[in-house]
């Protein structure tokens, strides 16, 4: 018996129509229902891969036929085709029959054991019931009835005339609804700008939809023929009277789902955001640029290798728009999100993929130099537009199309570069695009987006230069080369700063230099209080090359190694030979001083190409870290094996990431147990034992520490998520960045449970988050008896610098006043006075 599958936009369309077909044919029939895009409750659209699946679940020796409603379902049932191995695309068959008759006509056929051909004929037939009863006959005037699909008129084209009051048009986000609306009924739409004389444009196409050039005020006209094209235009009447899903709070006020004027506090002609890293520059302002993807100029290959190729690169962009969506859903809401799902639908518009396939199938194009060229004249088509706001559009379309000719390089998306010395201006930093920066060319960073414990702002300190985050979008379109002033002390960032500004600056930083260099010179000798208490200031590091200016700063070992550095920025997962040569050299480098590695430290808002994973609502709540590592043995047992090797030789100790349970402790040892014995039984010498340590950085592991404790060797506070979990203000989003304040009282007094909890045992605990960076709260963490500080290098001289002018009764009197305050301002202004009272 042959197999069916069922493509709509719909999910439950799908669904329905299947149902509906089984009792028709029976339940012994392979009916395979798809439909709607590969997230949380399943959106409308259509999914290449998803498609693919349903034909690997539907598959019969003797065939699969493959029902499509319309539009881009059946540019995704293509593209799925070419998914397959190529021994069964040729037992697989898109007909053109009606979806719903079609299919009910296909099940019961096949459940007689009719051949592929003759089912599919019959589901051809689908509709001469109808056409009998309501006496209807076919254009050509044969005996056979015309699909009710797309582009077959049920009689004369039905209209709507609409205001459209967006205050942006029918800009990105808007066209993409009406794009889903319109695609979910059997209905040929068509839209016309009657203010412009535009058109008329499919409503299947995005791009034609949006170079349009609708404008707030413009009036269209909505056309619609078809079975369905009464429902149509009522959906789409329906979603115009909600002004086409934007949030609009007030007649000339554009939507923004972040804050793009700087806080009223800041100067005049001056940006303000979150200090990130001290220090203060004056130099020109450098915008980043997505480096030069090189297309390939020689013959083609085999067309049906070359549409793999290009079919394989636009699913590996969808999965990685879909989890940038889910990111920003989490962290700036769902209409920040949208501009994503017009990202996601580029690549399924009909007037894109149309013509692509003709130049690779047909014209046997290179797959490269086919979509660069398409990309590149839909670009073109918005920036013809006369509005400044749809032009800048055009910017998105590229960016899309960089990110598939990323994957048909063979490469990740290409970290940005900057072109020449000076600060940085990004909209915001990711891991990878940090460890992509030119260190000699980047003076300071300012970023648009971001908190103080951000990835850019973790960077700034590691490199040890002037940076602010959280400044607002407005930043993004100072000119490049433009003279700046950041003044990584005070949160701001002054563009074209007078000459008596640029005066103060160089005194300032003059003074901050003298400072730095007078703690420096002292910072090879320990750390000890006044009264003789040794705490031991270690280094946060990523990379073998950190390992120098770690012990030059006076680094008595490393505290935090981020493995995850190893992992970012390529196609593949590194090897465990890999792994053990960058852990073994850091090793060597530091000597008998200590390591501590983190495993992996990865989830939704850090994917990797190499280790898919679903999209999720809120990435910081999902699968990340340790909870990753148990789910993913083949991912965690191989780096486990490298550090138990490099451990044979050298003081390394492992550290296991969002740890949340006493049994994720237990599956975490017993999985370094398993490592140690496999790398015994490989013939590699292995320790006799292994100390494992645990993160700190939700509440439930404090709050459980004394149970946790008897399990572990040490702990290590990452006061950075801790903070963020703790106040439920992710450390990323500047709209809440200020609240996440790791010397809030709630914070503090987490420590103090976990040292409470660890002191009876004789297990140490260190603080590796950032906080450990930061002069002022090294006093409450002494006094709270932490008595190892992980920091970034160029923080290290400070930090012994403020443990020799305690004593450790100042520090617990300190401590204790500040587990007495209310407030992290008020802990912030009790450690500036240097009261001991809050």
């Amino acid at each position: 018996m042959i197999g069916i599958v069922l493509v709509s936009h719909s999910a439950k369309l799908a669904e329905g129509v299947a149902e509906l077909a089984r009792q028709m044919g029976g339940e012994d029939v392979a009916l395979e229902p798809v439909g709607g895009l590969d997230l949380p409750d399943r959106p409308i659209g259509t999914d290449a891969l998803l498609v693919s699946s349903a034909i690997e679940r539907a598959w019969s020796e003797e065939g699969v036929l493959v029902l499509m409603d319309l539009g881009s379902a059946v540019l995704s049932a293509e593209m799925a085709v070419e998914m397959l191995p190529e021994d069964r695309r040729g037992r697989v068959l898109l007909c053109e029959a009606p979806f719903v008759e079609g299919a009910i006509a296909a099940a019961v056929a096949a459940r007689l054991g009719r051949s592929l051909a003759e089912v599919a004929d019959e589901a051809r037939n689908g509709l001469s019931p109808k056409v009998a009863h309501l006496g209807g006959a076919p254009p050509d005037g044969s005996s056979q009835p015309a699909e009710a699909g797309v582009g077959a008129a049920a009689g004369p084209a039905r209209t709507v005339r609409l205001l459209v009051e967006n205050p942006l048009g029918l800009h990105a986000r808007p066209a993409a609804r009406l794009v889903r609306t319109a695609g979910a009924f059997d209905a040929d739409v068509r839209v016309r700008n009657l203010t412009t004389g535009r058109g008329p444009a499919s409503a299947r196409s995005l791009n034609a939809i949006a170079t349009l050039g609708v404008l707030q005020g413009h009036e269209i006209e909505v056309s619609a023929s078809g079975p369905q094209a009464a429902d149509a235009l009522r959906a789409i009447e329906e979603l115009a009277a909600a002004r086409f899903g934007d949030e609009v709070s007030g007649a000339g006020e554009v939507p923004s789902p972040l804050p793009s004027e700087p806080p009223p506090a800041a100067p005049e002609g001056a940006f303000a955001g979150h200090p990130a890293s001290p220090g203060l520059v004056v130099a020109p302002a450098r915008h980043v640029r997505a480096p030069e993807i090189e297309i390939p100029t020689g013959p083609a290959g085999e067309p049906a290798q070359e549409w793999a190729a290009l079919t394989a690169a636009l699913a590996a962009t969808v999965r990685e728009i879909r989890a940038t969506r889910a990111r920003a859903a989490a962290r700036a809401g769902e209409q920040a999100a949208a501009i994503f799902d017009a990202h996601a639908l580029l690549l399924e518009d009909e007037a894109l993929l149309s013509p692509l396939g003709r130049a690779v199938l047909e014209e046997r194009r290179g797959a490269a130099a086919a979509w660069a060229e398409t990309i590149e004249r839909v670009a073109a088509s918005w920036e013809s537009l006369e509005d400044p706001y749809l032009q800048a559009r055009a910017a998105d379309v590229r960016a899309v199309g960089r990110q598939v000719l990323a994957h048909l390089a063979g490469r990740a998306a290409a970290s940005p570069v900057v072109v020449a010395e000076g600060v940085v201006l990004a909209e915001d930093l990711t891991p990878a695009d940090t460890a992509g920066l030119d260190p000699a060319k980047v003076r300071g960073i300012a970023t648009a987006l971001g908190g103080p414990t951000s990835h850019s702002a973790v960077l700034a300190r590691s490199l040890g230069i002037p940076a602010v985050v959280g400044l607002g979008r407005d930043i993004l379109d100072i000119p490049e080369g433009t003279i700046v002033l950041l003044d990584g002390d005070r949160g701001l960032l002054r563009p074209r700063p007078d000459d008596d500004l640029v005066a103060e600056a160089e005194r300032r930083a003059e003074a901050f230099r003298a400072s730095e260099e007078a703690a420096l010179a002292e910072a090879g000798r320990p750390a000890s209080t006044r009264d003789g208490l040794r705490v031991e200031v270690l280094a946060n590091i990523g990379k073998p090359e950190d390992v120098g200016p770690a012990l030059a700063a006076g680094a008595e070992g490393v505290g935090l190694l981020r493995t995850e550095l190893l992992f970012l920025g390529r196609e593949t997962m590194p090897t465990e030979d890999e792994q053990e040569a960058v852990y073994r050299a850091i090793a060597e480098g530091l000597g008998d001083r200590p390591l501590v590695l983190r495993t992996l430290d990865v989830g939704g808002d850090k994917p990797l190409p190499y280790i898919p994973l679903a999209a999720e609502a809120n990435p910081f709540l999902g699968l990340r870290g340790l909870r990753l590592g148990l789910s993913r043995p083949d991912v965690l047992l191989p780096q486990l094996r490298a550090a138990i090797r490099v451990a044979a030789d050298h003081p390394l100790r492992v550290m296991f990431p969002m740890v949340t349970t006493l049994q994720e402790v237990r599956a975490a040892r017993e999985l370094v147990e398993r490592a140690r014995s496999e790398v015994a039984a490989a013939g590699r010498r292995a320790p006799e034992s292994l100390s494992v340590g645990i993160m700190v950085e939700v509440p439930s592991a404090a709050l459980t520490a004394t149970a946790l404790a008897p399990d572990i060797d040490f702990f290590s506070i990452g006061t950075n998520d801790l903070a963020q979990y703790t106040l439920a203000a992710e450390r990323g989003n500047e709209q809440v960045a200020g609240l996440a304040d790791a010397l809030h009282p709630s914070v503090l007094r987490l420590i103090r449970m976990t040292v409470e909890a660890a002191e009876p045992l004789g297990k140490p605990v260190a603080v590796c988050g950032e906080l450990a960076a930061d002069e002022s709260a090294v006093p409450i963490l002494v006094g709270l008896g932490v008595r190892e500080l992980s920091a970034s290098a160029p923080a290290i001289p400070r930090v012994k610098r403020a443990i020799r002018s305690l004593t450790l009764e100042d520090a617990r009197a300190v401590a204790q006043s500040a587990l007495r305050c209310r407030t992290a301002a008020e802990v912030r202004a009790l450690v500036s006075s240097g009261s001991v009272r809050c």
